[in-house]
């Protein structure tokens, strides 16, 4: 008598893994299903970890991504970074449905496990900072926090001595529009600061799109990105006041107050602006 039941190995579905790479061995999932370590008995502590490991998996995405972008327009292979900007901001979409999940965490559930955490704190997460940094929203003091690990220390210095991904555009778009002798090299050691000179050549793109389509593309998918990562800021300070208010952070910031003033960061400065001149 059988009893009705799903056979996959009936189809053909190998079954038998002693000898050959499985799901698991695959994605590693022994070592990233056990990297969560609770230093508490406070139940949200697991859903603490594991937003915040998911986030840095994510952003891992994010510099990669990035990074095949930046050299992709250095290359003048635009559609292909295209691609990979898009990419980036659905990623960012994702890491902002990661806060709504965070957000069902009260302030009493918090403090259960706040404690442990001793000083650390997201403000330390060198992935995040090297996102920043090859966005163009370069800060050298922020390199302090990383030196006790001199190798995540030497990735911040690496990516502070290459042209960021908006550096690279804004060259595109000098030399295609014949005016690279009008912007200076960047400096690669400050954040992008606004230039009436890069604003005056993206207009130029955006008044004749037909003409400039590629750039004009360009220019779209760069806003885009940072809509979607201005968003990510945001829903981080709503979570991070609806769960702790205006304490300190365990990193020793301000907390909210600092958070606020990271909105006020533009990546791309002359994208934004020059819509009032349109």
């Amino acid at each position: 008598m059988t009893t009705g039941a799903y056979d996959p190995g009936s189809e053909g579905a190998k079954q038998s893994f002693n000898d050959d790479m499985s799901y698991s061995d695959y994605l590693s999932l022994d070592a990233i299903l056990n990297a969560q370590h609770p230093r508490s008995s406070a139940h949200d502590e697991m859903l603490f970890i594991v937003q915040h490991q998911t986030s840095e998996l994510w952003m891992k995405l994010v510099l990669h991504e990035i990074g095949a972008a930046r050299d992709a327009i250095r290359g003048e292979h635009l559609p292909q970074a295209f691609k990979m900007l898009a990419r980036v901001s659905r990623i960012f979409e994702q890491l902002n449905g990661a806060w709504d999940v965070l957000r069902t965490m009260t302030p009493s559930e918090y403090t259960e496990f706040r404690e442990p955490l001793g000083a650390s704190s997201g403000f330390q997460s060198y992935q995040y900072r090297l996102i920043e940094f090859a966005l163009g929203n370069r800060n050298p003091a922020m390199m302090k926090v990383h030196e006790h690990r001199a190798d995540l220390h030497q990735k911040l210095v690496d990516e502070m001595s290459r042209p960021s991904l908006y550096d690279v555009a804004v060259a595109l778009l000098a030399h295609r529009l014949g005016a690279s002798d009008k912007i200076p090299a960047p400096d690669l050691r400050q954040p992008h600061a606004h230039s009436q000179d890069i604003q005056a050549l993206w207009k130029i793109v955006y008044q004749d799109a037909a003409q400039h389509w590629s750039l004009y593309e360009l220019a779209e998918k760069l806003v885009d990105l940072e809509d979607y990562f201005r968003r990510w800021r945001f829903n981080h300070v709503t979570t991070v006041e609806r769960i702790i208010g205006f304490k300190r952070g365990t990193g020793g910031t301000a907390g909210v107050p600092y958070l606020r003033k990271m909105l006020e960061v533009e990546l791309f400065p002359e994208l934004w602006r020059l819509r009032g001149e349109l």
